[in-house]
């Protein structure tokens, strides 16, 4: 059953409940109000009544009122209580002697009297104008008021049903208008299951189903890059493992043929050891980059001391700087500590501090510096700068510049540092050279420094 339908039964089945409740209760204290409205009633006209009897010249006669009660809707008895002599009556006669005989022991503090099968709604009261314990009964069949209760009950069920049917319409037309977007929603997930991204269209909604859609749409674009970066990564791979590869097979089978022979063949034997390490070095790198993504037992966060990491880096890169006549300026400054994984992270600054290295011309620094509970590293070169068109997928894979070596390097770092909750940014100097920044988060024990 669609949503719209089971949101729309459950209404109906709710309203149905809650009304009925409602109905039963309300017909139940309908007669209860009858009967007390009656009574009211009664004991007004009985008042009038007795006024009317204390007017009379005889008791024993009652001509007027006689003729006063003979067109009146209620039943009217007097009698003496201590003769059981019934003065007057327009109750069946059985009745009216039964209930003179049985006042004193059942009736009398009674709402509801009981004569030849039916029960009256009765008011009485008490008077001795000329005569001693002369009692005025006035009574109403509940069978009348039951009628007045029916009648009210059958108008109550036509307002209930008429009720319900706005109740449910109202219901339907809320109910469309919130299974509407829903139901847009499952179209365009539909599409980004068969990853039709340019067909996506905005989902008209309020509230959280608006955030709802946002979410999905950002979830589509990530997934859309996703899957483009994938597709690149894979192209970019294949290329440069397919150029090492031809160069092994291609010297390989030259050597092998005789085509290559004496120095020629040294020489080949030297570039397929030189391309095999390169190889290696890339197979490694994409390895490394794909447990950084989805492996979390590879990566073990500990307390750092982050200008000792600095120093070991720095330490390591001096011969490349040396070859390259690269000065590498660094002050030595008080222990920082942060909470990486040392050996991820040393690969992450030796990547960026190589990639420095390659591009200066004379030199490069490092500094450090401490802002709002984070760790700054900023790593500048006096090169030519990073091309504007390579800002966008500068820390991406196989992205290289005109001295990049795998291409792997900044994807791997960006990698690392992000596993250590920090990010990595770059910018061109304003005179010459490019500056990596890294934000790294202060060393906390729990939660205080």
């Amino acid at each position: 059953m669609k949503l719209l339908y089971q949101l729309n039964a459950a209404f109906t089945a709710l309203i149905v409940i809650v009304m009925s409740l409602t109905a039963l209760f309300l017909y139940s204290m309908i007669l209860n109000l009858l009967i007390e409205d009656e009574k009211r009633q009664l004991e007004d006209k009985g008042e009038l009544l007795i006024e009317l009897v204390n007017q009379q010249e005889n008791p024993g006669k009652y001509t007027q009122l006689s003729q006063l009660l003979s067109d009146s809707e209620f039943r009217v008895l007097m009698f003496d209580r201590s003769q059981r002599e019934i003065l007057f009556s327009t109750l069946p006669e059985k009745t009216a002697a039964d209930w003179a005989s049985r006042y004193d022991q059942q009736l009398k503090e009674e709402d509801l009297w009981e004569g030849e099968g039916k029960d009256y709604v009765v008011y009485d009261i008490t008077f001795t104008p000329r005569s001693n314990g002369v009692v005025l009964a006035l009574a109403t069949p509940l069978d009348d008021l039951q009628a007045v209760q029916t009648m009210f009950a059958w108008r109550m069920v036509v307002v209930l049903i008429i009720g319900l049917i706005l109740a449910v319409s109202i219901s339907y037309l809320l109910t469309r208008k919130l299974v509407t977007p829903l139901t847009r929603l499952k179209q365009e997930l539909k599409k980004i299951e068969q990853r039709k991204f340019n067909d996506l269209k905005p989902v008209h909604a309020s509230g959280e189903i608006k955030e709802v859609e946002q979410s999905i749409r950002q979830m589509a674009k990530e997934l859309e890059n996703y899957i483009h970066s994938q597709k690149q990564f894979f192209q970019n791979a294949s290329h440069e493992l397919k150029t090492p590869l031809m160069s092994i097979q291609g010297y390989a089978e030259g050597i092998k043929d005789g085509i290559f022979e004496g120095a020629a063949a040294d020489k080949g034997l030297q570039v397929m050891a030189s391309e095999t390490e390169r190889l290696k070095k890339i197979v490694d790198e994409m390895i490394l980059l794909a447990k950084l993504d989805s492996d979390e037992n590879i990566y073990h966060p500990e307390k750092t001391d982050l200008h000792e990491l600095i120093k070991q880096a720095s330490e390591r890169v001096y011969p490349l700087a040396k070859e390259k006549q690269i000065e590498l300026v660094y002050k030595e400054l008080e222990p920082l500590f942060v909470n990486v994984d040392q050996e991820k992270m040393l690969q992450a600054l030796l990547n960026i501090l190589g990639n420095a290295i390659r591009h200066a011309e004379k030199q490069v620094s490092l500094t450090t510096e401490l802002s709002r509970g984070y760790y700054t590293i900023k790593v500048s070169d006096d090169g030519c700068g990073i091309p504007e068109d390579l800002f966008p997928s500068l820390f991406k894979r196989f992205m290289k510049g005109k001295q990049g070596e795998t291409g792997l390097g900044l994807a791997i770092s960006r990698a690392i540092i992000e596993r250590s909750n920090g990010t990595i940014s770059a910018y061109n100097n304003k005179e010459q050279g490019a500056t990596f920044v890294i934000h790294l988060p202060k060393y906390r024990t729990n939660g205080t420094d």
